[in-house]
């Protein structure tokens, strides 16, 4: 179960801002479909960290113990500094309208969106990291979608209202404290 909160926290403070946040903004202020969309999310989500999750652990295999140790600090300490820098969506996306429906346009677009993002970077680190397999794919959806599904149901209010310079900030600090936690866990081994 600790494997799953800490993934799920992970991935949810690292979304707040992201540009799939962003995405999930401009598709309930275009569609106004919000169940549609959420269910998009949930499935592009599921299948983006799963595949993700697989690499984190083929990695951990792959990989010496130290010289996988120092690539998640590594990782952990590039990710507290990645999260400090906005993303933006450009203006144009969006605009047309969906050929094979609102879901279908949300899954695609998730999928799409989320590669090298943040947050599959983050659930690369955590499957390597953390175990079992299914917790961290089912932490990071979880966090994926409780960063998501408000803005979509809530809208432009929401979003404006968010503080998200501190939101960074105190996801930055919680990527180091992962990456200090995992280099002093590390050390005692």
């Amino acid at each position: 179960m600790q494997t799953f909160l800490i993934a799920a926290a992970t991935v949810a403070l690292a979304e707040v801002g992201d540009k799939t946040q962003l995405l999930s903004l401009i598709l309930a202020a275009r569609y106004r479909k919000p169940w549609p969309i959420c269910i998009g999310i949930l499935i592009a989500t599921l299948v983006n960290h799963a595949l993700a999750g697989f690499v984190g652990e083929l990695l951990a295999r792959w990989l010496t113990p130290q010289v996988l140790h120092w690539v998640v600090v590594a990782s952990l300490l590039a990710m507290a500094v990645w999260i400090l820098i906005p993303d933006r969506m450009e203006e144009d996306e969006g605009k047309d309208k969906p050929r094979h429906g609102v879901m279908v346009a949300t899954i695609i677009a998730f999928f799409l969106a989320e590669m090298g993002d943040k947050t599959q970077i983050a659930t690369v680190v955590l499957a390597a990291q953390y175990h079992p397999l299914w917790q961290v794919v089912a932490g990071t959806t979880v966090g994926m979608l409780l960063a998501n599904v408000p803005v979509v149901w809530l809208g432009s209010r929401f979003a404006n209202r968010l503080p998200l310079r501190a939101t960074r900030l105190a996801s930055a600090v919680l990527f180091a404290g992962l990456a200090i936690w995992t280099l002093w866990s590390g050390a005692k081994v």
